[in-house]
């Protein structure tokens, strides 16, 4: 089952710090889902200057236990840089060519 993820960091001034932190950690986690074929895509979301304020990422997984149990040990959970999260079931449009 596939799930919009959209995670917003903490507004506080040492946000960004604590993002940049475990960032390393969180997309080497990101590719081994990505190679497992649960990471669908993903990226940051950025604010008007550019600055990363949170995440976006399309997610497969078996039901919404196996992505919570995903979201309770990524680094950007336990290093406290996702701070609101709202996650969705999601259907990815079919637009490519598949022939």
């Amino acid at each position: 089952m596939q799930f919009l993820v959209i995670a917003r960091d903490g507004e506080d001034p040492d946000a960004l710090d604590r993002r940049l932190k475990v960032r390393e950690a969180h997309l080497a986690g990101a590719r081994k889902l990505a190679a497992e074929g649960r990471m669908v895509e993903g990226g940051a979301i950025l604010d008007d200057d550019g600055k990363m304020v949170g995440s976006a990422v399309i997610v497969d997984f078996p039901d919404r236990a196996a992505l919570d149990d995903w979201l309770r040990n990524d680094p950007y959970v336990t290093g406290d840089v996702w701070r609101k999260i709202d996650i969705m079931p999601f259907r990815i449009a079919p637009l490519r060519d598949m022939t």
